[in-house]
């Protein structure tokens, strides 16, 4: 939930200039030392560390504050290490001082691990609470079972005992674990499927209080009711009304393209869209748009709409705003029918504190081992007014794995998009905090160890059983190892967001004049990540749009876009810059930004205005919180320009998989022409963003000789440009310098040859085979 968090550049442990490529940014960063000199180089710094730390241990910055600590602890750690060294070590050298801190993080990882095989029979069982914990069919009856070690009593309430749990007590097992079995009548479950069910707990000053399951299916407000409490509803239809798939799901793409999308905000008309409306009306849309991912948030109930899906009250329960259950397995399965993988966004860094129908309804003060949060200070988010697990908790462990489970197993998602891990990997919770770059701020005091290994576990098990699941961390921090894989040492993300380029691009929209922007920072900010670890770059998504802010269209046109958007009148040119800028500052995050991109709904067509969802504030208002395809699919609007060039950003990558290539080099980043040249995959890339400078035969470097073609020009008409440039051009190679000799090269390239570059435009070109 990034506006939850302080925005700030990741940082970068190999910053690159534009004379040095990617590949050889990577092969310094992950070309190993010859093995015995770098278990000296990590022996020496350890000796280093201790002869500094063991003396007061107090002072350790290795551990988390939760976590008590000896002398003899450190030399375990120290000897552990010695004997088999972490491959994070070999990847990133720079972690070596802080070697004791991450071979702790490992062995608690490897003790957590070797427990639940022990008591559990490993993370496969013990990831399948669902089957177990909430309700479940056992035969001829149906069996609910609730982890609540603070209440005293408990009964099993709903629609089909009339709210009256006298005839319906549960018994508690030695673990806090509530338990009773109900069995079929006439051949008939006790419960009928879709009737409201509660769980009747009794706190220790002898009161009453009723609560959804914590492991409900789903759950429900009254219709038409705002701010009414929800239900939970017991979710088991009949055969014939189950949603069976049909479809696999697709494989794993090279590079995830993904389109961020909100099922609820997804209709023209100011309403709540349904999953079904989504499935057969956007889907298709995002195909069309050469996305292969869809990244949908807001799945998992919350009660407060405006939330944004963050505030989560029912973690098993998909929210009933947009239908069914079954309903939502339709459109999963519809998108896998067209080739389209879907991640859910997954809210395990808090919960809603709302407390009739939220976890926090478990919490009658008791000790945090008995709760599924911390208790004080600890259990409660300060800035997102919501409760905070504890992770260290044996039975939240078996819950929030299952929950990952449970999306994956019963509806067919292929990964998740984890929000806030930032507020999850420190005590701080990234609150108040600018992240430098600096190991010691990620590996100290501030660090929750207990969140890391649960974290570690998490990645653990789905790329065990799910190996094709993509799991993205939205991280602000920057953390390294954080997309490292568990066994090297690392937490085991595929992807973090980088979250820092939004900031970028708003600062210079906002306050930098067209003509004073510069080059180097915006490719520095771009490339400042670790090339050892992939990002999935965006230039906005729907944190930029959340009101108080605007879309980049709308920040660029503002006004002009209800009034000079029409294909019939001649273009100002503030729409004309707008249009132009609105294409360059995406295509060039996709291209340089990361090794995976993401776009929020809408915003691939220049959405305008901004997002707002109905509340009191705005008296309960749906204008601003719905998608206007309208204004897309409206022929003579230029809406469409912008729409063509985000769907030929993606074609471009599926042709030539630029995305992932690690092949990149940046080669000319001119402040006073306003230009960057750089090479990504096979492609050569041209951006000109000069307000008024057409620059002809603009000699660009190249790597390779031979005949180069345009394959994608921003300045066509097709996306709103003025065609300026030829596209049946051959552009012959020249070479340059002495050969061998880089220094003598032309921009460091071997190669040149001729273009046009229009002014605010940007040119692709692709060698032709011979």
């Amino acid at each position: 939930m990034g506006t939850a968090v302080p925005s700030s550049p990741i940082a970068s442990l190999l910053p690159l200039k534009s004379s040095k490529s990617r590949r050889e940014a990577e092969a310094v960063s992950s070309s190993p030392f010859p093995l015995q000199s770098f278990k000296h180089l990590c022996k020496q710094a350890l000796i280093a560390r201790n002869k500094e730390l063991l003396p007061s241990c107090n002072k350790v910055d290795s551990f988390a504050t939760n976590v008590s600590t000896s002398k003899g602890d450190l030399l375990h750690s120290d000897l552990a290490m010695d004997k088999e060294l972490l491959k994070i070590f070999q990847v990133d050298p720079e972690l070596v001082p802080h070697a004791q801190h991450l071979n702790y993080r490992y062995e608690q990882y490897l003790k957590c691990k070797e427990k639940i095989k022990k008591y559990e029979g490993g993370l496969e069982n013990f990831s399948s609470g669902f089957t177990k914990f909430g309700f479940n069919r056992g035969g001829d009856c149906i069996v609910y079972r609730e982890w609540a070690p603070a209440a005293q009593s408990a009964q099993l309430i709903g629609d089909f005992n009339n709210w009256d749990g006298s005839q319906h007590k549960m018994e508690k097992d030695g673990f806090g674990v509530w338990t009773i079995k109900i069995c079929d009548t006439n051949g008939k479950p006790a419960i009928p499927h879709g009737s409201k069910v509660k769980i009747r707990l009794q706190q220790g000053d002898g009161t009453w209080h009723d609560r959804i399951s914590a492991w409900i299916r789903w759950a429900k407000a009254e219709p038409g009711k705002f701010g009414a409490s929800y239900d939970g509803i017991y979710w088991n239809p009949p055969a014939s009304e189950k949603y069976e798939f049909k479809h696999p799901p697709p494989s794993k793409p090279l590079t995830p393209r993904i389109y961020e999308a909100h099922v609820g905000m997804s209709s023209v008309e100011p309403r709540v869209a349904t999953y079904t409306e989504f499935a057969d009306k956007v889907l298709p849309r995002i195909k069309s748009n050469n996305y292969n991912t869809v990244q949908l948030m807001a799945v998992m109930e919350h009660s407060y709409y405006a939330s944004f899906g963050y505030h989560v009250t029912n973690f098993f329960a998909v929210s009933s705003r947009s239908g069914t259950p079954e309903e939502l397995k339709y459109l999963i399965d519809k998108a896998h029918s067209l080739g389209l993988r879907v991640l859910i966004d997954v809210v395990h860094s808090h919960a809603s504190n709302n407390i009739t129908d939220g976890l926090n309804g478990y919490d009658f003060g008791q000790s945090s081992e008995s709760s599924y949060f911390h208790t004080g200070d600890r259990g409660y988010h300060k800035l997102w007014d919501s409760r905070l697990f504890n992770y260290g908790n044996w039975e939240v462990q078996r819950f929030l794995l299952s929950n990952l489970r449970w999306w994956l197993d019963e509806y067919k998602f292929d990964g998740f998009r984890l929000d806030g891990v930032t507020s999850m990997l420190y005590h701080h919770h990234g609150i108040h905090i600018s992240f430098t770059g600096s190991y010691f701020q990620y590996f100290g005091l501030g660090t929750d160890v207990e969140a890391v290994v649960y974290l570690m576990l998490a990645n653990d098990l789905i790329h065990e059983l799910y190996p094709d699941a993509t799991v993205i961390a939205e991280d602000v921090s920057g953390m390294p190892t954080l997309c490292r894989p568990v066994h090297e040492g690392g937490v085991g993300f595929d992807y973090r967001l980088s979250m820092g380029i939004p900031d970028q691009w708003i600062r210079l929209l906002k306050d930098v004049r067209d003509e004073h922007w510069n080059m180097g920072e915006i490719c520095g900010t771009l490339m400042n990540r670790r090339y050892t670890e992939k990002c999935v770059a965006y230039a906005e998504s729907h944190d930029q749009s959340i009101v108080g802010d605007k879309t980049f269209a709308f920040l660029l046109m503002d006004k002009e876009m209800y009034t000079g958007m029409s294909t019939l009148k001649s273009i100002s040119p503030i729409v004309d810059r707008g249009i132009a800028l609105h294409k360059m500052l995406h295509f060039l995050t996709m291209a340089l930004g990361g090794e995976g991109y993401l776009n929020f709904m809408g915003n691939e067509f220049g959405h305008p205005e901004w997002i707002d969802f109905p509340r009191e504030g705005n008296n309960w208002n749906y204008d601003k919180c719905r998608r206007r395809w309208d204004l897309l699919d409206t022929d003579h609007l230029k809406y469409k320009f912008m729409n063509n060039f985000d769907r030929a950003m993606n074609e471009l990558d599926e042709r030539f998989s630029f995305l992932i290539s690690s092949n990149q080099f940046i080669s000319c980043t001119s402040e006073d022409e306003k230009v960057i040249v750089f090479e990504k995959g096979v492609l050569v890339f041209v951006f000109n963003f000069h307000p008024l400078n057409t620059y002809e035969g603009y000699k660009v470097g190249c790597d390779l000789p031979g005949k180069y073609r345009i394959a994608l020009d921003s300045d066509s008409l097709e996306f709103g440009g003025h065609g300026r440039v030829g596209h049946g051009i051959d552009h012959f190679t020249n070479p340059e310098g002495v050969p061998g000799k880089p220094d003598t090269n032309f921009n460091n390239r071997p190669n040149s040859f001729m273009v046009l570059s229009p002014a605010r435009s940007c040119q692709v070109y692709f060698k032709v085979k011979e």
